[in-house]
């Protein structure tokens, strides 16, 4: 058990079911205390109580919120920060919506993929550094996508792209700001994991979304290649736990460390 998690609190965005869920439970084998935070009361509860079955001596608390709206998320803030220190941040609450040709987007729908994907984020790191700064010490992470790197292979994502390569670039200038004060900011590319949000794509029209994209997903779940998110979760936290973890600015893919 790495010692600098004991006593240490973790706070997941989007930890009510698969990839969130999976780091929570690990962070907390790991001996950090949880705070769980989703729009799902009912899922946020099941997900507590697994970690309770699991890792026992941590505590495990339950914010529920929309962290699209700016006053759930402004009242979800007030609440973290006076619950004490946050030291782990894991920024893994995201939406692939809207998914179609650009064309067909409206500005509305963009707008609420960057609320969720960035604003949403960026507002919850700019709130808790300054306590993790007095502490010389934080971690920061923020889930991402392997579309980044590779944007022309989703047509009909282009919301999602945007976004997390929006993401991106702002973890690793908020990671060069803080460089020096024990806070470091890393991006994970989580790879084709077998979540609701993969189910959601494979459940929706072709027309609507476009048959080369809805194809793609359909053929990834069919192959077999999807990771279940207990997998996806262990390969963050093998970097956030390892050598990488003491590190700034890097992009963490499965097995690999992009550095900036």
């Amino acid at each position: 058990m790495p010692a600098e998690l004991v006593g240490k609190t973790a706070l997941i965005t989007g930890s009510d079911r698969g990839i969130g869920a999976a780091i929570a439970t690990g962070l907390a084998r790991a001996g950090a205390d949880v705070i769980l935070l989703a729009r799902t009361a009912d899922q946020l509860d099941e997900t507590a109580n697994v970690i309770r079955a699991s890792a026992s001596g941590v505590e495990v608390r339950i914010v529920t919120a929309d962290l699209t709206d700016d006053t759930q998320r402004a009242t979800a803030i007030d609440d973290l920060l006076s619950g004490g220190p946050v030291d782990v941040l894991i920024n893994n609450a995201a939406t692939v919506e809207p998914l179609g040709a650009s064309a067909t987007i409206s500005p509305a729908q963009l707008r609420q993929a960057f609320e969720i994907n960035v604003i949403a984020p960026a507002t919850l790191t700019a709130a808790l550094t300054p306590g993790m700064v007095k502490a010389s010490w934080g971690r920061i992470v923020n889930v991402s996508s392997s579309v980044v790197g590779h944007p022309a292979s989703m047509i009909g994502g282009n919301a999602n792209a945007a976004t997390k390569a929006a993401l991106e670039v702002h973890s690793r200038n908020v990671a060069a700001e803080l460089d020096g004060t024990g806070v470091t900011v890393n991006v994970y590319r989580p790879g084709g994991v077998d979540t609701a949000m993969q189910g959601w794509i494979r459940s929706q029209d072709p027309q609507g979304i476009g048959a080369g994209l809805h194809d793609r997903f359909v053929s990834r779940y069919d192959s077999g290649a999807l990771l279940t998110p207990q997998e996806s979760a262990s390969a963050l936290l093998g970097h956030l736990l390892g050598e990488d973890g003491e590190r700034t600015g890097a992009i963490w893919e499965l097995g690999d460390t992009v550095t900036a």
